[in-house]
């Protein structure tokens, strides 16, 4: 028989722990929530769930809080949530009928983890994440920030969502502050952990740091590939900030030599020939953007608006400042097919109205 057990740990929580355990109560046979210092009534709501609340002391470590969490559960699968994450029914029946099959063989399932969505729940942001694991497997997880189990024997794929319903996108430096604790420790970063750490640097705004991290990470041999063309994408970025643009067309063709292009590559070189003014170079890379399918199950993170909507927004401006009207007014026919209700799509709607 196939029992699940939902493993979370969580702070202050007491806004959305009632809507996701409310979903995880119609297949969880045990929920496992592991508190690390709550000071509202997170520990209150959880207790009216389950019995099985745990203190930890927090340690600057998501990864052992995850262990610990893992430690308390006794069901044959482990699955791991955030207490603002979001399961739609369709997808918490699909749960219901995985847990029904005779005999699950896989020992890692992975979900598809959804980053940003629309209104209408479409993923805009989404990539798999190893979701739930057999308990026997004796599964780990890795890393202080950024925590990551790795997958290993039978892996499976299922087309099941889990949506990360993040409400507050206000910047934090806390992971940045871990990663700055650990190298103050003299902790060896692993090639991971030294991506992450210069992707929290460019999120703080950090540029000529996040520039030295991603080149060190990017010329080292080791690190995961899909890893190195994000690591491409963002080093690009951060020279587009300084307005840097031909180093940042190093950094983004430097990706093709890592695997086939990406959607994302492919429309933010096309973004940076059209700051230059270069029209047509930017219609090159945006309809190649378009011509591309993004790997779902690669691992990598996907921008689903970079295969299409961007693309088609941004070669309706580039049309229009060549003076192709025609065109122009085509690709914004195809980006009102994708978005009709997108403010930029609104805006060129009016605007191509009154020029007839």
């Amino acid at each position: 028989m196939n029992t699940f057990s939902v493993c979370m740990i969580v702070k202050n929580e007491e806004k959305n722990l009632v809507n996701i355990l409310n979903s995880v109560k119609q297949f969880a046979d045990e929920i496992v929530i592991v508190d690390t210092g709550s000071t509202d009534k997170t520990k209150e709501i959880a207790s009216q769930f389950t019995d099985k609340v745990f203190d930890f002391e927090w340690c600057d470590d998501f990864s052992k809080a995850r262990n610990y969490s893992f430690s308390k559960a006794t069901c044959t699968h482990m699955m791991w949530l955030d207490a603002d994450d979001l399961i739609l029914q369709k997808d918490i029946e699909k749960l219901k009928a995985l847990k029904r099959k005779r005999k699950l063989n896989a020992d890692v399932y992975m979900l598809k983890y959804v980053a940003s969505f629309d209104e209408n729940f479409s993923p805009l942001f989404s990539y798999y994440r190893e979701r739930i694991v057999r308990r026997d497997k004796n599964f780990v997880w890795h890393d202080p920030v950024h925590e990551v189990i790795i997958p290993r024997g039978k892996i499976e794929y299922l087309d099941i969502s889990i949506y990360h319903n993040k409400k507050e996108h206000k910047q934090s430096d806390r992971n940045l502050a871990i990663y700055q604790k650990l190298i103050n420790q003299k902790v060896e970063l692993s090639p991971r952990q030294k991506f992450y750490y210069a992707r929290e640097l460019f999120y703080n705004d950090k540029l000529d740091e996040a520039i030295g991290q991603f080149s060190k990470f990017l010329i080292d041999k080791n690190g995961w590939i899909e890893n190195k063309i994000e690591a491409c994408l963002n080093l690009a970025k951060c020279y587009i900030m300084k307005g840097e643009y031909s180093n940042a067309l190093t950094a983004l063709f430097g990706s093709f030599d890592m695997g086939l292009p990406r959607g994302e590559i492919l429309y933010e070189i096309g973004n940076v020939f059209s700051y230059e003014c270069r029209y047509n170079e930017a219609i090159f890379w945006y309809k190649l953007a378009r011509q591309v399918k993004p790997d779902l199950k690669s691992g990598a993170f996907v921008i689903k608006d970079c295969y299409d909507f961007l693309p088609a927004l941004q070669l309706c401006v580039c049309y229009y400042r060549l003076n192709d009207i025609e065109n122009a007014k085509h690709y914004h026919e195809i980006a009102k097919q994708i978005y009709p209700n997108d403010s930029s799509v609104q805006h060129n709607e009016k605007f191509f109205s009154l020029l007839q």
